[in-house]
């Protein structure tokens, strides 16, 4: 197509995938007879409907381009005017035009995070941008690649606000975690899916979700997992507030089990980072399973983190948080450790630490060496789990232990409990021998008479 008018002025968004937009002075009032083209842009730009209206009905090409090959619904989808593609698409506008740098309207919406405009030209037929990971030859499409069309989202239910939704796959219901569509400009939330991909692939334990599957040739790109219908934690604990120690031991075990499988992983350990409770999940047998590896990083052995941007600007939950990270500090995988700390202490105690506390004062409370009061009674806490608890949030992460000694640690303390609970069903079990066989004689001389008369004899 022939450009109609080379001109250019300053727009308030430019082409999503142009290097560096350039600037150029603005035209304040657009003149009667300026060229048709940059006549349709700027008021597309502005979002004159009577007037792109009233310029088409006089033989204006609701088509032409610039001098940077962008049309009026380039424009419209840069600024999020909705009205104005519409309008622009009924009068037969291309829906899927490229500029001189390979940008669509629909790149540029997503790219602007302009969802509903989005909608809109996916309606129309404009086809999204392929996904960062597509690979050209069909020999280098992954094993775990999942035909998005296999995935039935008609009666699906959002998990989590805008990520994680259920969905029926092959007949079964999983959790897909979806990938918003503004992933597929952003490379920093690209080279967080491939990451957090990339640690999914490694994780096979009774204690972590189980990983099935993702769509990385086409967008939006998706993780699947299995689906835990008995959902998280915190749900649990908020209906049930304060647990029975000798379940907190139990769910505190699963936990560690899941947790040194991850941190012991080779050669890389695996810092989860974001340990709380709605990332930790039920299965049917009411064993808990560690979810959610978005934050997750590998950790070369004896090494630490330091993060280039504080973690607590990611998304991650601050009352759970260790107060190296908060601080920017390095870290290692003992901040997993202090988190988990505060799991099992909120299980016996039945509310979230330092709560009334608002969350953002919580981090800022633990550098201080501020930890949650133990309230509950001594009775609610097995012989060993307080101590235990005390170490893993200790101020220095070297003092903390490791899940592998929390285990065995845990481990006896379970025993402990078990235990206990048995000698309280059965009286004579918590006798030594002597006591036993007095017991034993005691009882039978309350029951025969005749016992009675011999022993007095």
């Amino acid at each position: 197509m022939e450009m109609k008018g080379l001109g250019r002025f300053t727009l308030g968004k430019q082409s999503s995938l142009a290097p560096q937009p350039e600037s150029h002075d603005v035209l304040e009032e657009m003149p009667e007879n300026f060229d048709p083209t940059v006549r349709l842009m700027y008021l597309a730009n502005e979002g004159d409907l009577n007037g792109i209206e009233e310029l088409l009905d006089h033989g204006a090409d609701v088509n032409s381009v610039d001098f940077d090959g962008r049309t009026a619904l380039h424009i419209a989808a840069c600024q999020g005017r909705s009205d104005v593609v519409e309008l622009l698409l009924k009068r037969g506008a291309n829906v899927d035009p490229k500029d001189r740098w390979g940008s669509t309207p629909l790149a540029d919406a997503i790219y602007y995070k302009h969802h509903e405009v989005f909608k809109l030209l996916e309606k129309y037929g404009a086809k999204p941008p392929m996904a960062p990971m597509h690979v050209q030859n069909a020999r280098e499409v992954p094993e775990y690649e999942i035909d998005p069309k296999e995935l039935d989202f008609t009666d699906s239910v959002e998990l989590t606000k805008g990520t994680f939704h259920i969905a029926t796959w092959r007949g079964t219901k999983v959790a897909v975690k979806k990938l918003g569509e503004d992933v597929i400009t952003d490379e920093e939330k690209v080279r967080a899916f491939r990451d957090e991909l990339a640690l999914w692939q490694k994780l096979r334990h009774p204690n972590v979700v189980q990983f099935l599957g993702a769509v990385t040739q086409s967008s939006p790109m998706m993780i699947v997992t299995e689906y835990l219908p008995k959902g998280d934690i915190r749900a649990y604990l908020k209906e049930r507030l304060a647990l029975k120690s000798s379940k907190a031991v139990k769910f505190a075990l699963d936990i560690a089990r899941g947790m040194n499988y991850l941190h012991e992983n080779k050669p890389e350990a695996i810092i989860h980072r974001d340990l709380e409770p709605s990332n930790i999940l039920r299965d049917d047998s009411g064993h808990l399973k560690v979810a959610d590896f978005g934050l997750s990083k590998l950790l070369k052995v004896a090494n630490t983190v330091k993060e280039d941007r504080p973690l607590l600007s990611q998304d991650i939950s601050c009352r759970y948080v260790a107060p190296e990270v908060f601080l920017n500090e390095a870290y290692d995988t003992k901040v997993d450790v202090f988190s988990f700390a505060l799991i099992v202490q909120e299980m016996i105690e039945g509310c979230p630490p330092l709560s009334p506390k608002p969350d953002e004062e919580v981090p800022k409370a633990y550098a201080c060496k501020e930890r949650p009061p133990f309230r509950a009674s001594a009775k609610h806490y097995p012989h060993g789990l307080k101590e235990l608890i005390v170490e893993c949030w200790h101020e220095n992460p070297s003092r903390r232990p490791t899940f592998r000694a929390i285990i065995e640690r845990l481990d006896a303390i379970d025993h402990h409990v078990t235990q206990k609970k048995h000698w309280k069903g059965k009286p004579v079990k918590c006798f030594g021998n002597l006591e036993a066989v007095w017991y034993v004689l005691h009882k039978k001389d309350h029951s025969d008479p005749s016992s009675q008369s011999s022993r007095s004899n």
